[in-house]
């Protein structure tokens, strides 16, 4: 009796020991894909000017790393570029903007960024559910449940969207 549960014991602890293992390396394999495109699209972009979607990318990475004012520098190149080349999805570099602005504490900018994402792509629910943090956060509570409640229009499943929406409506009726 006493091997099966030492058996069992030793086999719980080589499924965990597998399991960190996999995460761990896992990390490390993410890791050093970003750090690769980091250094690919620097050296790039260094070189000679790249594209909106090369911008947007290398923002994206500095906003993941949290250096959001080089982001924000390169989520306006993204903008510029992408005017000049006619791009029409340019939703998503406003609401990475709006994101660099907003975990800068700079909510005016944030939101202003996440209109004009919605001015492009009036369904993009990222952006709304984005634009309704942004308004929790400046004490805004009957413009972020409408924003939340636009979010929900688009994607009825929208959990975050529900949950905040749900805690406003208390808020806000009171």
């Amino acid at each position: 009796m006493d091997n099966n549960l030492a058996l069992v014991y030793l086999s719980i602890l080589v499924g965990l020991l597998v399991f960190a293992v996999v995460g761990v390396f896992r990390q490390i394999f993410k890791t050093r894909r970003r750090e690769s495109s980091l250094s690919r699209l620097r050296n790039k972009l260094n070189k000679e000017k790249g594209t909106a979607q090369e911008y947007y990318e290398l923002a994206s990475i500095y906003s993941e790393k949290k250096v959001y004012s080089q982001a924000i520098g390169l989520f306006q190149k993204a903008l510029k570029a992408a005017e000049e080349e006619g791009e029409e999805s340019i939703a998503p570099i406003y609401n990475g903007l709006g994101y660099a602005y907003f975990a800068q504490e700079q909510y005016d900018l944030a939101i202003r960024q996440y209109k004009e994402a919605l001015k492009s792509k009036p369904d993009y629910v990222t952006a709304l559910n984005n634009l309704g943090h942004a308004y929790e956060r400046k004490k805004l509570n009957a413009q972020a449940l409408q924003s939340y409640e636009e979010a929900l229009k688009f994607a009825p499943k929208n959990t975050t969207a529900k949950r905040r929406a749900e805690s406003l409506r208390r808020l806000v009726s009171v």
